[in-house]
């Protein structure tokens, strides 16, 4: 888990100008050129869904610097050229997301297992499924998906890209049940998709391409960056040496900072999204009930490997782990304070590096209490309660 503060580049600070989010208007307000529904279109979704006459701004955000810059900016995996992210598609994917018609009983969306106020996670162990079945590990944050370098998605990175990911829940025997063949046919009866469609993509065609591609462009529109943390960067202007404190900041939380910096950032939880770069195993278990990417590549090296998501808003995504064992951020602490197994694979960032073995931290109740507050301020309640992630349906 040890982190190194990314650099601040004068190249990115400058790129913040020329960005339509520069301007002093609100980052959801629309873009110039959006013309917005025809009045006829306009009455047809109003009849089910509230949507602005103008789509929500999904692309021109007012990111802070040190999104703009490497390594964070670096690592954002919208395929540019297949599925750029846009105000029509977001909006799309939005409903969708939302859309319980997803479902083969009309009871499941892919918000029921990934709540906006829990930075799109679960707050229950396992999600329900259509049927009342429940899944075999808990659901995911997708905040900040988008930066994710490899572009893999699941625990077990068992989706290639975000693209690929959006399909599987829906045809999921537990989670949605559904074919592909039936949902183009279900979405094509509802009048509210042949708009969405038409105006995100140039015609009414459904198609399930055109499903994961809009799905996706609104996960990747999922940005956290508005959290007390960003602010102090944002202040400090540059990257904090190692004693240096972030203004705003209090005494713990600083020393917070310094403790993760020092214990759980670097080459596991980098970059200043706090994101794992690849998938590892932390000695959560000697034998594993679940081996994760082992599972998907048969290759006993990979057993007890898991995607990390980013820990932005990590306090309100409990409970933690694949598989939820975790309730609280206490318990996750302890594990790696001194609650490590010597699994085979086990990362060598948690072995002692003289004797290969598992190296517990051993941190102090004050140190985990500081740690504590310092991920309090990486909570980013604009993002949990912004409108143009919420629920769209009357």
């Amino acid at each position: 888990m040890p982190m190194r503060t990314p650099t601040f580049i004068a190249a990115a600070l400058a790129a913040t100008c020329f960005l339509p989010a520069c301007k002093k208007d609100s980052d959801n307000a629309t873009p110039s050129g959006n013309t917005g529904f025809s009045k006829t279109d306009y009455e047809i979704i109003s009849a089910t869904l509230n949507l602005p006459e103008s789509a929500f701004n999904y692309t021109g955000f007012n990111l802070p610097a040190h999104f703009l810059a490497p390594p964070v900016a670096s690592t954002d995996n919208t395929p540019v050229n297949t599925n750029p992210t846009t105000n029509d598609g977001a909006t799309l994917g939005r409903v969708l997301f939302y859309d319980k018609t997803l479902s083969i009983n009309n009871t499941i969306a892919c918000t029921s297992c990934h709540k906006q106020a829990n930075s799109f996670t679960d707050p229950s162990q396992f999600s329900q499924g259509f049927l009342g079945g429940l899944t075999d590990r808990n659901s995911m944050s997708l905040a900040n998906a988008r930066y994710y370098v490899n572009g893999k998605f699941f625990w077990d990175e068992r989706a290639v890209t975000l693209e690929d990911q959006t399909l599987m829940p829906i045809q999921h025997a537990v989670e949605m049940g559904m074919t592909l063949d039936s949902l183009e046919k279900k979405l094509s009866t509802k009048d509210y998709y042949k708009v969405l469609f038409k105006k995100a993509f140039g015609d009414e065609n459904i198609t399930r391409d055109r499903i994961s591609k809009a799905l996706a462009q609104f996960i990747r529109a999922m940005v956290s960056y508005q959290s007390k943390y960003d602010d102090g960067l944002t202040a400090l202007g540059h990257a904090p040496a190692p004693n240096e404190d972030l203004p705003g900041f209090t005494q713990q939380e600083n020393q917070g900072l310094r403790v993760f910096t020092a214990n759980c950032a670097g080459p596991c939880h980098n970059t200043e999204l706090q994101t794992m770069p690849v998938a590892r195993n932390n000695g959560l278990d000697l034998v594993y009930a679940d081996n994760g990417v082992g599972k998907i590549t048969g290759r006993t090296i990979d057993n007890g490997k898991f995607k990390s998501p980013s820990l932005r808003n990590v306090m309100l995504t409990a409970p933690y782990m694949h598989d939820g064992r975790f309730q609280t951020i206490e318990q996750v602490l302890e594990h790696y304070s001194t609650g490590i197994k010597n699994h085979p694979n086990l990362d060598n960032r948690l072995k002692d590096p003289a004797t290969g073995v598992a190296r517990p931290l051993n941190l102090t109740q004050q140190q985990k209490n500081a740690i504590v507050a310092f991920l309090n301020t990486l909570t980013d309640s604009k993002f949990t309660t912004d409108i143009k992630y919420s629920d769209p349906f009357k």
